[in-house]
């Protein structure tokens, strides 16, 4: 009976065995293929690590007493714990400064996020590919606007003495100091952020419909649907797994707005509403005296809203979908 038992016992290992060699000639032979991608890929992957992960262990200086000049990692180093993240809890600006950067953030969001979506519908429906094609160069051209020359054109055209103002008072109208108002402040910075990026977002979406199966549009026209019930029932659920994940991706950096744009906006006036937390850190970390710890801690309180909405939205996509990005 032992020597019947130990016979499949024999089989089974000779046939890993005889398994092994062929997994390993199968990896080597996808390797081999994908070799050329994979050396496309390296500088990027690369360049993520030098400039995204090396850094990452200076998030210590956020724990500790750091002057400009000391070593993150030496004998005199001083720790802190908690005590600069307890300082920004206590700090006057705490409120002001969520207030700002969430509001500028949710109403960018609510506008930006489905306008590329509906660019892309509106560019896929038209009969003329020519026409789209020119329209989603129009659209895009626009991104490749620096930030400097975005604002000056603000300038020109809003500001005291801008083209909006001349002709206001040449009907009658009195000027009005956009960049001095507290009140034209978000509606500036969100309209013309999203009048630059929306055309270069769109451009997933519009990659995305290409895909779509022309059959599927033709059944549609034989059982009598209209071009907008296409659009809805055909083209709209194509692009949905694309909508959700970039969903999941705008809500985890929905408070990471880079404080470029708003310090170039920037003016006495309108400071109570365009003082952001990345632009406090900014100015704290690297104006005036620095206090590159207690900065650290505030942009590092700033990365972990980020990463908790970003696991809120992923968990709630896939509780009710099947699209996640884990």
């Amino acid at each position: 009976m032992e020597a019947v038992k130990s016979t499949p016992k024999a089989s089974n290992s000779g046939k890993k065995n005889q398994n092994g060699p062929a997994l390993e000639n199968k990896k080597l032979k996808a390797l081999r293929e994908n070799a050329p991608f994979l050396v496309m890929i390296f500088p990027a992957v690369l360049v993520v690590f030098l400039f995204n992960y090396m850094p990452i262990y200076g998030v210590l200086i956020a724990f500790q007493d750091f002057m400009p000049g000391d070593k993150i990692f030496s004998p005199d180093t001083i720790w802190v714990g908690l005590d600069n993240f307890k300082r920004f809890f206590s700090d006057p600006q705490f409120w002001p400064l969520m207030k700002n950067t969430f509001l500028i953030c949710i109403y960018g969001f609510i506008i930006g996020f489905p306008l590329p979506i509906l660019v892309s519908l509106m560019l896929n429906a038209l009969k003329g590919k020519k026409t789209a094609k020119f329209l989603q160069t129009i659209f895009t051209a626009p991104h490749f606007i620096s930030l400097v020359v975005l604002v000056g054109m603000l300038t020109l055209f809003f500001g005291r003495y801008g083209l909006v103002n001349n002709i206001v008072e040449h009907a009658g109208g009195e000027r009005y100091s956009y960049f001095l108002e507290s009140s034209a402040f978000r509606p500036m910075y969100i309209l013309s952020s999203n009048w630059q990026d929306f055309g270069w977002s769109a451009v997933i979406y519009i990659a995305a419909l290409s895909n779509v199966d022309p059959q599927q549009h033709e059944a549609a026209i034989l059982d009598g649907a209209t071009r907008f019930q296409r659009v809805i029932h055909v083209d709209l659920p194509a692009i949905m797994p694309m909508i959700s994940v970039m969903l999941i991706m705008s809500i985890g950096g929905l408070m990471g707005v880079g404080y470029e744009k708003a310090l170039l906006m920037q003016t006495d006036g309108n400071l109570a509403v365009s003082e952001l937390i990345s632009t406090y850190v900014y100015k704290r970390g690297l104006t005036g005296v620095p206090d590159q710890a207690y900065a650290t801690a505030i942009g590092l309180f700033n990365s972990i809203i980020n990463v908790i909405l970003l696991v809120i939205a992923n968990t709630t996509s896939k509780r009710f979908s099947e699209n996640s990005l884990w």
